[in-house]
């Protein structure tokens, strides 16, 4: 147990964790006020993370508080799976975490480069890339970091958010694809008919 706990109270840990998966909304698109709420949520995630893994185990406390007895170990306070797959939790995460960055890097340069960069005064529908494959790479890389994060990572918080994040940035893809739909027409119908949202050849 103590040594399990060891890490937490390391606040220069959470300080790191919280900019090393915070920087990611760098690359994220954000051109409508509705882009901020699912970012914040994403932020929220990633800061409960980084408190629960480094600070305190803040959901021991709460649900201990709540239950009125201490939780044993590994009971929706970070180390929930690490009985039944030990150290591959991690290594999901890590597995998790480079897809996740390779798709939202990936699907930034290609919209920078060929939407975003409108020489001519209009927007290119992009569909080369990692777009032949998904609508919404980027998106789909931030929920695949973020279920990293909480496989390695389970928390109560965790728990809570990440389906609020989930629904938020399906939303938050559907309303831009009107968008698309307006600008493109035809063109961008058609590319959804044949190029799924998030998964390829599934969702």
């Amino acid at each position: 147990m103590e040594t399990l706990d060891s890490h937490f109270y390391n606040w220069f840990g959470v300080l790191f964790f919280t900019v090393l998966y915070g920087v990611i909304l760098l690359f994220m698109p954000f051109y409508k006020k509705m882009d901020r709420k699912p970012a914040g949520t994403y932020l929220a995630f990633v800061i409960a993370f980084a408190i629960e893994m480094h600070g305190i185990p803040f959901s021991m406390y709460v649900i201990s508080w709540i239950i009125g007895k201490n939780l044993p170990e590994g009971v929706l306070w970070g180390h929930t799976l690490f009985d039944t797959i030990g150290y591959w939790g991690m290594y999901i995460n890590i597995a998790c975490g480079a897809a996740g960055i390779f798709l939202i890097m990936n699907g930034w340069y290609s919209i920078y480069k060929k939407y975003w960069s409108k020489e001519t005064g209009t927007g290119t529908l992009v569909e080369t890339g990692i777009y032949k494959y998904i609508r919404h790479p980027q998106y789909a890389g931030l929920l695949l970091l973020s279920l990293g994060m909480m496989v390695e990572w389970v928390t109560l918080p965790l728990l809570i958010l990440y389906p609020v994040m989930v629904f938020m940035y399906v939303r938050l893809a559907k309303k831009e694809e009107q968008d698309m739909i307006e600008e493109f027409g035809t063109d961008y119908q058609n590319y959804m008919s044949r190029t799924k949202m998030f998964i390829p050849q599934l969702v």
